[in-house]
């Protein structure tokens, strides 16, 4: 299942990269308009919402973790 699924994912990606215009690269337009800024914007506060989930998720685990050990 894993394999079809990289396979899968590997045939999307090969797609998309062949079907980008040599006209306008996109980051020039992004730029040309101000909303590269917004789009940078964007993944970051995804990134930092992605990393304060898995510190939560970590301290979490360590918690349970920790209890394991005391009851043991």
């Amino acid at each position: 299942m894993a394999r079809i699924t990289t396979t899968v994912l590997l045939c999307c990606f090969v797609i998309s990269l062949s079907a980008q215009s040599a006209v306008t690269p996109p980051a020039d337009f992004m730029r040309s308009i101000g909303k590269i800024y917004v789009v940078v914007a964007v993944i970051v506060v995804v990134f930092l919402g992605l990393a304060f989930f898995l510190w939560s998720l970590d301290r979490r685990l360590s918690n349970l973790e920790n209890q394991i050990d005391d009851h043991a």
